[in-house]
């Protein structure tokens, strides 16, 4: 049985991050960049999965997959590399940075 090519992501907190599938990983990272706009107010951090789950792949995120989980760990990886960031204030807000 062949390997499955898997991506190490990062964590803000500087905690170690996990090892997940690439398809999974670059399928949710396209879809978090294509939902969270880069001006405020950003896009809240609750319904973020709704509006994720239309730019997913089906064959790659079936039903058996937990959105939820790959999209929370997806965020925190794009946060430690700078490519999203939390908006102060409660609710938790999103936004890309340039």
């Amino acid at each position: 049985m062949a390997a499955t090519d898997r991506v190490l992501t990062l964590h803000p907190g500087g905690k170690q991050g996990v090892r997940i599938e690439r398809a999974k990983y670059d399928g949710m990272v396209a879809a978090l960049l294509a939902v969270v706009p880069e001006d405020p107010p950003g896009v809240p951090l609750q319904g973020l999965a709704d509006r994720v789950r239309p730019h997913l792949r089906r064959d790659v995120y079936t039903a058996d997959v937990s959105v939820s989980w790959y999209l929370t760990t997806g965020k925190l990886d794009l946060e430690a590399r700078g490519a999203l960031r939390r908006l102060k204030g409660s609710p938790q807000r999103l936004v890309r940075t340039r």
